[in-house]
Formats: structure tokens, sequence, C-alpha cells
């Protein structure tokens, strides 16, 4: 399908009625449930398939983080071109069957090899199915909206975790962790078939009232258009170092609290769960509400609130790590895990408003590409190696040490987030000038 077709066959979105429209809604952030349950259900199985297949720390660092990661994000942005140029829907269908499907096929690896290269598939997969979504969603609701509509979307990220961590918890210790991916990836296959036959794109721009779709440009005009804008620099940096944070914390907190607290794979993950599912969502769906409303005084808003928010973690991820109480280390972890993912949907809002519709895929995976790079890609494998690197002083403590080193990142990511606030309304209205230069151009 060209772009053309996909402009025409969308030509019906400006009737969409408001039931559909948060039916799109919810059903984008399903399959980001999905996304997220398929990537994070690897974190509460690593104390077993490093048992299984005799693996160290950095290892299983590289399998969680890099392996995914790099190919997660590099591959990102083709991709996303692809669904700013032809049809978003059938690039998210696409992406959603082939992470699906290698998420079942790690429960077959037999070995580190097996299973990285099984990873790598879920990473490319995944590549294409939330630019795409960002893209909809803000081609259905107005600016003013948008934040709290990516905020819901977001949401995907800790239910995702909390479904991701729970199933896999039990799942490890009654069927073995080879099943349970198996179980987990199944799932996704069923649910790239509904949104095939219900899934109806919006026009380009639809919600921000353009009736022409702007100019389309490459991969490289687009990378070159966002980074003229100190505002979108700043607030990806800030992205990326909290993502280098919170990755690490998702993928080494079970095998943490088993090693420095004792607990069994189902304990750990009901309470990972519980405190990422429920803290998590409603720091992003809090963060998407809050700076909804601070942006209607104020733009610079939008970052503040991420900036504040990183600021307020620091204190009690200093106590979750170092506590000998298990209850008192649970109970820390609650806050940061609220506080941090406040930025996810401000973040997706800012790209996504520091964009013209024609580029907007291609603009969120822009995004990605510097969160996952820095975040994904490193922040897993990093932890990993200070734990090795600390394990002959501290013994089994030596992960707690090293995920409290890796989390003071969080006071730069806040820093960043601040400087994205002093030009933020600037870069705001310059693209809106392109977008209506544009707009009458092609009209």
């Amino acid at each position: 399908m060209n772009s053309s077709d996909s402009t025409r066959g969308a030509s019906a979105a400006a009737t969409f009625s408001p039931v559909y429209t948060r039916y799109v809604l919810g059903l984008l952030a399903l399959v980001y449930i999905v996304n997220f349950v398929d990537r994070q259900v690897l974190s509460i199985l690593l104390e077993s398939i490093k048992l299984d297949l005799g693996l160290s720390d950095m290892q299983l660092g590289l399998l969680s983080g890099t392996a995914f990661g790099l190919f997660y994000a590099t591959l990102g942005i083709p991709i996303a071109r692809l669904a700013d140029v032809y049809s978003r829907k059938w690039v998210i269908v696409i992406a959603l069957t082939l992470w699906s499907l290698m998420t079942a096929l790690c429960g077959a690896a037999s070995s580190f090899a097996v299973l990285l290269l099984c990873r790598v598939g879920v990473g490319v997969g995944e590549a294409g199915g939330s630019p795409p979504s960002h893209a909809v969603i803000s081609d259905l609701f107005p600016p003013e909206k948008r934040g709290a509509a990516l905020g819901i979307f977001s949401l995907g990220v800790p239910l995702g975790i909390l479904v991701g961590l729970m199933a896999g918890g039990w799942l490890d210790e009654t069927l073995g962790w080879r099943m349970a991916f198996m179980v987990v990836g199944l799932p996704g296959l069923i649910l790239s078939v509904i949104v095939a036959l219900t899934l109806r794109e919006p026009i380009r721009g639809m919600a921000d009232g353009f009736t022409a779709p702007t100019k389309s440009r490459t991969a490289r005009e687009v990378i070159a258009f966002l980074w003229r804008s100190r505002s979108f620099r700043h607030t990806a940096l800030g992205s990326a170092l909290y993502a280098f944070v919170g990755y690490s914390f998702v993928t080494w907190a079970p095998s943490f609290l088993k090693r420095s607290h004792g607990m069994e794979s189902g304990e750990v993950g009901t309470w990972l769960a519980l405190i990422i599912g429920i803290g998590g969502g409603i720091g992003v769906y809090g963060g998407g509400w809050l700076s909804d409303r601070w942006a209607l005084r104020d733009p610079r808003g939008r970052s503040l609130l991420p900036a504040l928010a990183m600021i307020a973690s620091l204190p009690f991820w200093l106590v979750a790590y170092l506590t000998p109480s298990t209850g008192l280390a649970l109970a820390m972890m609650v806050p940061p895990a609220t506080f941090g993912l406040m930025y996810q949907a401000p973040a997706l809002a800012i790209t996504q408003g520091l964009s013209t519709p024609a580029m907007r895929a291609t603009a969120g995976a822009v995004l990605l590409f510097v969160i996952n790079i820095v975040g994904l890609g490193v922040g897993p494998a990093v932890t990993g190696w200070l734990s090795d690197l600390l394990e002959p002083r501290f013994g089994s403590d030596s992960l707690g040490y090293a995920l409290l080193i890796v989390s003071m990142v969080l006071a730069g990511a806040g820093y960043e987030f601040w400087r994205a606030s002093h030009t933020l309304a600037a870069d705001l209205e310059f693209v809106r000038s392109v977008q209506d230069r544009e707009t009458d151009e092609r009209a």
C-alpha cells in the first residue's frame, strides 16, 4: 500500500466516533503491553537461565540489554520511515507477529548463542511497534489532550512489566523458563490478527487541523530537523539517562532481591509486578495528565515535571539498595518506580510536538533510538559488569552496590530535562510555523 492509498483509505478517519477513537487507543495500549511482557519476561528468568546454561552476569546483561537493545534501536528509524510513507497499521501487524514468534522460540534455545539470536529477533520485531503507534495516537488526539493519550498508551510499560514479572515468576517455578517464554509469546500472535481486522488509520495531521499532508522527509532530514531543536536534544538525552537507570533496575531487580534478600522467583515476580505495575502505572498516566495541565499554563511544564520527578527519586534508591530489611527495600522502591516513569508521556508528547505530521513515526523512532542505545543497549550490561567487578569485595551483595552506583545517573537526567525547558516554547512555535507554511504550499 502506497502513501496515497493509505491516506485515501483513512479518509473516513475525520468522522471517527469518540468510542472508536478510545478503542484504537486501548488496542494500541494492549499491543504495547504485549511488547513489554515479551521484552521483560526475561529478567525474572535470568537466574534460572544462568544456572541452566552456566552464564556470567556480563553475559546475562548482554542477553537482556545489548542483544535486544542494539537491534531495537538501530532498526527503529528505518522501520518507522516505512510507517511514515506507507501503512502504519501493517507495520504494527508485521512487527507484532515477528516479536511474538521470536519470544516463543526463546524457549527452544539450547545455548547462549541461540538464545542471543532469538532475543535479537525480538528486538527486530519490537523496533516496529511503538513509533507507528505514537503517530496514529498523535493524529487522533489534539495537542492539549495528547500527553494524557500518550500516557494511557505508555501504561503498556508498567502493565507489561507487571504481567511479565508476575506470570514469568510463577511460570518459572511451575513449568520452567523455557515454557514461560512459549506461553507469553503466543497471545501476541492472536492480537496481531485483531489489529489487522479492526484498526483504521486517521489522516496524518488530522488532530492538528491539517487537511493536506505536510512535506515528506527522508530519515536523514527528520534527524536533522529534530537535532536543530535544543529542547529535543536535551529531552532525548534526559530520557536516555533515565532509561540507563530504569532498564538496569527492571533487568536486575529480580536477581538483586534473590541474592541479597533470599526471595524466590514467584515472590519476587509478584512484589515487583505490584511495585512497577501499580506505582509505575500511576507515574506514567499521572505524568501525561499533569504535564497536559501544566503545559496549558506554561509549555515548559512538559520538561519541568520529569526534571523534578528524577531528582525526587534519588534518596529512595539509596535506602532501597543499602537496607538489610526486605520489607523496607521493597517499600523504598515504590516512590522511584512512580516518579521515574513520569518522564515518558511528556517526552513522547514533546517529540511529537516538535515534528510535523508526516515525520511523526520517524521522530518517535529517533527518540527511542537515543533512549535504547544508552538505556537498554548499555545500562544492563554496565550494571552486570559492575556487579562482576565488585563481587570479590561484596560477594552476593555486589549487584545491589552496582545498582546503587547506576542510580546516581538520575541527577544528570533531571538536569537535561531542566535544560530542555529553556527552549521548548520557542522550538514548538518554530515547528508550528513550518507546518503552516508546508500546508499552504501543498493546499
